[in-house]
């Protein structure tokens, strides 16, 4: 992939600039916490996006994906924002920084990535952390880890319409190789858990179901999680978000939210107490709790939150079958993959299952991808 920026790069701009990349990320455990406050256990990925990249001397960027083979020009003022909805993602980038008091003059850029779009591995989070840590090396910004991270997140609520929390970004930019991170995304506290399981595997199964998370469904679940945090907060005022209310508060409310507000909030609440419980889990080494826990989150997703499809659900309950320790729907649901704890001996069976079986029922293969937990946002020499 370097080389064939590098080569793009020269033919439309001539010479070269600076290399950057970012990660997409996959999240053990710990979906859709993020934006009620609560925490979340992601991890950097070996796969993400690439760019070169170099100042020229304009008040305009130069921007070209190899992916979409598209060519934009564009100025940083708000009222110059692309037509293209994959350049807005950098626009909205520069825009972030200008915001924060940031330098950002013209560049020119090219990039690449192998995240599989639509598949929930956050290309999007990648793509804005890439550039916010490039234009903050660029420019000299000296914009710390967080406001990256930061810079990804309103990125996303103010240029491309979604309310996302701030883990796919926060993963993307503090990624480190062998290590998933338990984020609070109330406080932003995190940790690193080394995580290399010896004898299992994390197998995504790709359902190439496509999702759009720019969809109203993404954000209705938002909106249900705060009309129930606001019900629970007229009894206790002291709570922030929906990650610091109990179970029995939720049920002091049953009466007073819509059944759906009440799912939504209640797959929340047991969600928060999850993640918890992995992390516990993995110290121990228990993997079987850590697998049970996932098998649970699904059933929330898909039953409470209601995020999953029958193509995940096929999937989800393949695994079972297969024995596979803990499978669960990953990322904003809709579509995508999910995310496998599978045993080394189970693993090719597994496989074999879920292609044959898949194929027979849906008419088209999955697709399957070994998960690296790897770095996050840096430059490369």
């Amino acid at each position: 992939m370097k080389s064939t920026i590098n080569q793009k790069f020269n033919e439309l701009f001539g010479g070269h600039g600076r290399m950057f990349a970012s990660a997409g990320r996959v999240n053990l455990i710990g979906e859709h916490t993020d934006y009620n406050g609560g925490y979340v256990f992601p991890g950097a990925i070996d796969c993400g996006i690439m760019a070169e990249i170099r100042p020229n001397g304009t008040s305009k960027v130069r921007l070209y994906s190899i992916d979409f083979q598209e060519q934009v020009e564009f100025g940083l003022n708000e009222e110059d924002k692309p037509a293209q909805s994959w350049a807005s993602y950098v626009f909205g980038v520069c825009r972030e920084t200008i915001k924060r008091g940031g330098k950002v003059e013209g560049f020119d850029a090219v990039f690449a990535g192998d995240v599989p779009l639509g598949a929930g591995l956050s290309s999007s989070a990648a793509l804005e952390s890439t550039f916010a840590f490039a234009l903050n090396e660029l420019f000299g910004n000296g914009f710390d880890k967080f406001e990256l991270a930061k810079i990804g997140q309103s990125t996303e609520h103010n240029y491309c319409g979604v309310k996302c929390g701030i883990m796919d970004q926060f993963a993307s930019v503090f990624g480190r190789k062998g290590s998933l991170i338990r984020l609070n995304c109330k406080t932003l506290e995190y940790k690193y858990f080394p995580f290399d399981p010896q004898g299992y595997k994390v197998v995504l199964v790709d359902s190439c179901v496509k999702h759009e998370l720019a969809s109203s469904a993404y954000n209705k679940r938002r909106e249900s999680c705060e009309r129930a945090s606001a019900a629970i907060k007229k009894n206790h005022p002291e709570i922030d978000c929906l990650s610091d209310c109990k179970r029995v508060w939720l049920d002091e409310v049953r009466g007073e939210i819509s059944q759906e507000d009440f799912l939504r909030a209640e797959y929340v609440i047991g969600e928060v107490q999850r993640v918890l419980d992995v992390c516990d889990a993995l110290e121990r080494g228990d993997y079987e709790t850590v697998g049970e826990l996932m098998y649970q989150t699904h059933f929330g997703l898909s039953r409470l939150y209601e995020v999953s499809c029958e193509e995940l659900d096929f999937l989800n309950k393949l695994a079972r079958k297969c024995d596979v320790t803990g499978s669960r729907v990953m990322g904003g649901g809709f579509g995508g993959c999910t995310i496998n704890l599978v045993k080394d001996e189970l693993y090719g069976a597994f496989i074999d299952a879920v292609n044959t079986q898949f194929t027979q029922k849906f008419g088209h293969a999955p697709k399957i991808y070994d998960v690296v937990i790897s770095d996050g946002a840096r430059e490369i020499c």
